[in-house]
């Protein structure tokens, strides 16, 4: 299986474990990923605020340089706002008459035209759909018996144009996780919303609903999740979470691909716990009584 790859910024940045690790697994499943040359930022969702058109154009750009490579490949998306804006391409310039014209004359100042047709999917279509639990429990070196965890799939890798789950009630993680030898934490907030950029212009609205999904998550050893921006969110607030709810809410946060690594035997360059800021030493103790974790390299 061959796929384009976007990283897109975050996993440059604040979310490179995610990228790495998110590499790693696919190099250990023989799935090999085409990063693009020359790729820019989709515009995330700051642009739309300044235009519609420039909001279109910039995550076209990105498809267009992938049309170019002439490979019959699905364009591949962790971060799930980077997805929802690629795919918004597609989808608008099908319905909207003239759009993908005006796309193009902005794209030709560059030598560039974007036509449609390569779907973009996010990675946890692309894990469920096309590898799925059984290719992944063929890999497992060790499996996380003893370990519950927390699943969340956030807002925008479902919603609008999910069509691989439920939006309201996903569960698609959860054979995967049990592939893992891992147990699903049973919670219904897998689909909530932790406030997303709302930390930035309503802070104490998205404290309220990040403290809601860490106090729903008591019980789990940990949570996954496949959002640049929701593990941001649970991983960096925990203390302000705690502060609201005056209780203890703190808790590991993990990148799925981190906990399908750490299954894999991968090593600490593969999964890069350390730039995590909750990696809690309960849990720690945890994977070391059940032998199981990250090999050193």
């Amino acid at each position: 299986m061959k796929y384009f790859y976007y990283s897109g910024c975050s996993l440059e940045g604040t979310a490179l474990e995610y990228n790495i690790s998110t590499q790693a697994m696919m190099r250990a499943l023989g799935i090999e990923l085409l990063e693009l040359e020359d790729w820019t930022c989709c515009g995330a969702s700051a642009a739309e605020s300044i235009s519609d058109l420039l909001s279109l154009v910039l995550p076209a750009r990105n498809l267009a340089l992938a049309e170019q490579m002439d490979m019959d490949c699905d364009f591949l998306i962790p971060c799930s706002a980077c997805y929802l804006n690629l795919r918004k391409v597609d989808e608008r310039a099908k319905k909207e008459e003239g759009l993908l014209d005006k796309i193009n004359e902005v794209l030709g100042e560059e030598g560039l035209g974007y036509h449609g047709g390569i779907k973009s999917r996010h990675l946890l279509d692309v894990i469920v759909t096309d590898i799925g639990p059984e290719m992944i429990r063929s890999q497992v070196k060790r499996e996380l018996s003893g370990l519950r965890v927390a699943l969340y799939y956030g807002c925008q890798a479902l919603r609008p144009y999910g069509g691989y789950d439920d939006p309201e009630q996903p569960r698609c993680m959860e054979p995967l996780i049990e592939a893992l030898g891992a147990e699903v934490h049973d919670w219904t907030m897998g689909a909530k919303c932790c406030g997303a950029g709302l930390m930035t212009t309503k802070k104490e609205v998205a404290i309220e609903l990040t403290s809601s999904l860490l106090e729903a998550a008591k019980g789990a050893d940990c949570i996954a999740t496949v959002c640049p921006m929701c593990q941001m969110n649970l991983d960096s607030y925990q203390k302000k979470a705690s502060e609201v709810k005056q209780e203890n809410l703190s808790i590991s946060v993990f990148y799925l691909p981190q906990l399908i690594g750490m299954a894999f035997g991968l090593g600490e360059e593969d999964l890069k716990l350390g730039l995590n800021m909750a990696y809690t030493n309960s849990l720690k103790a945890k994977l070391a009584e059940y032998r199981v974790g990250i090999t050193q390299q």
